[in-house]
């Protein structure tokens, strides 16, 4: 079986290259206090569908690359434009 992930689209600068943030949530190991961990997952995207901000779903592949064992199955929800541009203007001012 191949796992199925959904996450976030960080970026989809490279061609046919998407970087996907998986968050996780779990309970710290000594204290217990809930935190947030990520993922980062490097996706094939053939088609180049998938834009910044996009919710999508993938599963595991054959390496493609040193860093690229994951393909794009499906969009779950597109990004709005506002939303894109408002964590782009974070991003470029740091």
């Amino acid at each position: 079986m191949k796992k199925i992930l959904v996450g976030r689209v960080v970026s989809a600068r490279a061609s046919k290259t998407l970087r996907v943030d998986i968050e996780r949530r779990f309970p710290h190991s000594k204290y217990g206090k809930i935190v947030r961990g990520r993922t980062v997952c490097h996706v094939h995207d053939e088609d180049e569908l998938a834009a910044q901000g996009d919710l999508v779903e993938i599963v595991e592949a054959p390496p493609r690359s040193k860093t690229k064992r994951w393909d794009l199955v499906r969009i779950v929800k597109k990004a709005d434009d506002v939303t894109v541009e408002a964590a782009s203007a974070v991003v470029d001012s740091e």
